[in-house]
C-alpha cells in the first residue's frame, strides 16, 4: 500500500535526498524543506521504497502538498 509524503510546512525544497526506488526507513528523510533559512527534513511515515517524487530542488511548495510516495 502506498502512503503519501506531504510537506509539513511552505517552502522551498533544499535537497532532494532519495530518487525513485531507493528504500527508505520509516522516519528517515527522503528531502530537505528550506523556510525562514531553515532546513526540516521531511521524513518517510513508513518503510518502504520510493515509487514516486513530484518535486525538484528549488521547487516552491505548501503545506499539505504531496512531494513523494512510499510503498
Amino acid at each position: 500500500m502506498a502512503s503519501d509524503v506531504p510537506a509539513h510546512i511552505t517552502g522551498t525544497v533544499w535537497k532532494i535526498e532519495k530518487k525513485v526506488g531507493d528504500g527508505v526507513g520509516a522516519g528517515e528523510s527522503i528531502l530537505i524543506l528550506e523556510s525562514m533559512k531553515m532546513e526540516m527534513p521531511v521524513e518517510s511515515p513508513v518503510a518502504g521504497k520510493v515509487k514516486e517524487i513530484r518535486c525538484k530542488e528549488g521547487d516552491s511548495v505548501q503545506e499539505g502538498q504531496i512531494l513523494a510516495v512510499v510503498e
